[in-house]
């Protein structure tokens, strides 16, 4: 069923599978071993833990550890090596019939060899959005697990490319995708208890819209501005009043916000980049104007008054107080 064939690259070896079934080639398995190992089939293929072993044995002899998969809807874990009891440790019976397959690799056999690039093991993700909503998606499913809170969401644009570990954006919050299922079209998110202490996301409900972003990619316009996922704290609705075919909307919020917010600057807003209009230090709110556009495409004309948003400033304002108050100024005048 397994065909292998090595592949030399720029910076390390790699190993190819090919998968046949009815001596057709049906997919192909690719081992990267300092990386990962992942499996692609054109359609699902029945596969036997037992037959992946043997794979993995031409490919690689490195311990794997399962990082993301799409087992027949189900996430598999595999903490060990791969070996005889690969059966149980995949927690499946028989045969799973995978369209993509994903493992990680820690660096063992070549490790005397050659070394990975120092960047690579010291590389950490970061995550940035632009305010520009890709969909709205829907809570399917919600609630408590030990120590947090799970929350299932229903969507389209997002799952297209989505692998496990990935970041979206939910109402503006940064959140880690922990399982997904392309062919139900809903991924599921974990909460700690202090993001749903700090963010609005504890007031939905099954049903509830909520806006939706993947991490912009290398290649993606700026279209908003940067946010970061990071929500800054929860301001009311407390007006929205129609004009024309555009929406006025008035949030108040606490002062350790407010002073970040300043007329024709930006803010994220649920997650979505909108330029402020006005702002009332006196009496604590800052106001925005949707158009018709914009409102048929994101959850804040769907909320009442009284409910709450999520709210993150723009960094570029923390940044200038940070350099005031260290006397970063006064350093460069004095020089």
């Amino acid at each position: 069923m397994f065909q292998s064939q090595t592949r030399q690259g720029t910076n390390f070896p790699s190993k190819m599978c090919y998968i046949r079934e009815n001596n057709n080639v049906r997919g192909r398995l690719l081992c990267f071993p300092y990386f990962f190992l992942t499996i692609n089939c054109s359609s699902p293929v029945a596969i036997s833990p037992k037959q992946l072993e043997m794979a993995l044995s031409l490919s690689t002899s490195l311990m794997c550890k399962a990082q993301k998969s799409l087992l027949s809807g189900s996430v598999s874990s595999l903490p060990r090596s791969l070996n005889s009891q690969s059966r149980s440790s995949f927690r499946l019976s028989g045969n799973f019939r995978p369209s993509f397959f994903s493992l990680s690799l820690p660096l063992q056999k070549y490790q005397n060899v050659l070394q990975p690039p120092r960047r690579r093991q010291t590389l950490t993700t970061r995550c940035l959005f632009t305010g520009i909503v890709e969909e709205m998606g829907q809570v399917k499913d919600l609630g408590p697990v030990e120590d947090g809170f799970t929350l299932k969401i229903t969507a389209k644009t997002v799952l297209e490319d989505v692998h496990l570990g990935d970041s979206i954006a939910v109402n503006g919050t940064c959140l880690t995708v922990t399982d997904f299922d392309k062919g139900l079209s809903e991924f599921t998110v974990g909460l700690a208890p202090e993001t749903l202490r700090k963010t609005s996301l504890i007031e939905l409900r099954v049903g509830s819209k909520v806006n939706l972003e993947r991490a912009v990619g290398p290649t993606g316009r700026m279209g908003g501005h940067f946010v970061q996922g990071h929500v800054d704290g929860t301001g009311e609705i407390v007006s929205m009043e129609p004009e024309g075919d555009s929406l006025w909307i008035k949030v108040r919020t606490k002062r350790e916000i407010l002073r970040y917010v300043v007329p024709k600057g930006f803010i994220a807003v649920d997650g979505t980049s909108l330029t402020v209009v006005d702002v009332n230090d006196e009496e604590g709110w800052f106001s925005f104007m949707l158009v018709a556009y914009t409102q048929e495409k994101i959850v804040v004309p769907l909320k009442q008054v009284g409910q709450k948003v999520n709210l993150e400033v723009d960094i570029l304002g923390k940044y200038v107080e940070r350099l005031l108050s260290s006397g970063f100024v006064e350093s460069i005048k004095s020089s």
